[in-house]
């Protein structure tokens, strides 16, 4: 009797300790799980997927380290998301830090107060790799030495527009383009002229096929010292193997295989030869009524220092009025309190 006492009260300890040990186990593992999911809550911030995750993002990039964007910058970010309300307008910063709060954008936005009453606009860090990864131009951008690259800003921009719309899809947009009134199309390729596609502005859906031959020529015939290779003529070589280029009818927009083809007068009434005539007065001004957006070539004025001139009653002075008005404000607002005899002008 003793010893069946014994063995019973073995088997009860036994079974007490399996419970124990599960029940512990259990415990310890909610608990993990608990601390986990409070540690990933807090860390919680918003991510560039996340805001471009529908396909529908305006896409804009600063390839400088600058944190300082001059208006005309400003004027394109704040026309498009005035011009897109609905659609988160992303403007991706190299200067940025790394998102490493769940108030970053709040951040973000204290630094840029101009374009802070716009809950559409998405500040992120530009990181060339991120982007690059899992696109033929991660290797490239390994193994190419900026310090040797004539042109650098220049073709890591058009390398960053391929593998951002490749990425994230949507539109893409030059960040000296100011934008008047949406783009008709999903997707779409523009004509800088009659015979060169831009690429300045575009719009093509995520992973679309175009992007990827887009990047596959960038490397295979990259020449990084010839200017607006990468870009341009680029994207017509591509236009090229994609379709025979169809001729233009008057304001008439085209295709190009499955792909809308629009007509020079969407994006670029005023060409780029004739670029300072937006910095002069007008007798008329222009309606652009055939315009989507207009790109102002800020490039070309990288040495003529162009400024858009308070009360001068230039076109750029009249566009930066109607299409991005608080970034006008902040000049206005910066002439009025000027030094004394300091000029009544601000760099566009």
């Amino acid at each position: 009797m003793k010893k069946y006492l014994n063995v019973l009260t073995i088997l009860v300890l036994l079974t007490a300790l399996g419970f124990l040990t599960r029940f512990h186990s259990t415990h310890t593992k909610y608990l993990i799980g608990q601390f986990i999911f409070t540690e990933n809550k807090s860390l919680n911030v918003l991510t560039p997927g996340d805001v471009l995750s529908e396909g529908n993002g305006v896409i804009l990039l600063e390839i400088s380290e600058r944190m300082n964007p001059p208006p005309l910058v400003l004027c394109s970010i704040e026309s498009a998301a005035r011009v897109y309300p609905e659609r988160p307008v992303a403007f991706f910063m190299k200067g940025l830090p790394d998102i490493n709060s769940t108030d970053y954008q709040a951040q973000a936005r204290r630094t840029f107060p101009t374009l802070s009453s716009y809950e559409n606009i998405y500040f992120f860090p530009l990181r060339m790799d991120e982007l690059y990864a899992g696109t033929p131009l991660l290797d490239w951008y390994k193994k190419v030495n900026p310090k040797k690259e004539r042109y650098w800003i220049h073709v890591s921009s058009d390398g960053l527009r391929f593998a951002s719309t490749w990425k994230y899809g949507g539109l893409y947009l030059d960040a000296d383009v100011i934008s008047m009134q949406p783009i008709p199309h999903e997707n779409f390729l523009a004509a800088e002229t009659l015979s060169v596609c831009s690429s300045s502005v575009f719009e093509l859906n995520r992973h679309h096929n175009f992007t990827w031959k887009c990047m596959e020529d960038f490397v295979k015939n990259y020449k990084g010292e010839v200017w607006g290779y990468q870009g341009p003529s680029l994207f017509t070589r591509i236009m090229k193997q994609w379709c025979v280029l169809p001729p233009f009818k008057n304001t008439e927009d085209v295709t190009c295989g499955n792909i809308p083809y629009l007509n020079p007068q969407r994006f670029y009434p005023i060409p780029w030869g004739a670029w300072k005539r937006y910095y002069e007065v007008w007798e008329e001004l222009p309606s652009f009524n055939n315009s989507y957006s207009l790109h102002l070539w800020n490039y070309m004025n990288r040495k003529n220092e162009k400024m858009v001139v308070v009360g001068s009653n230039t076109l750029v002075e009249h566009l930066f009025q109607r299409y991005c008005p608080t970034t006008y404000a902040s000049i206005l607002n910066v002439t009025f309190h000027r030094k004394p005899h300091s000029p009544l002008i601000s760099r566009a």
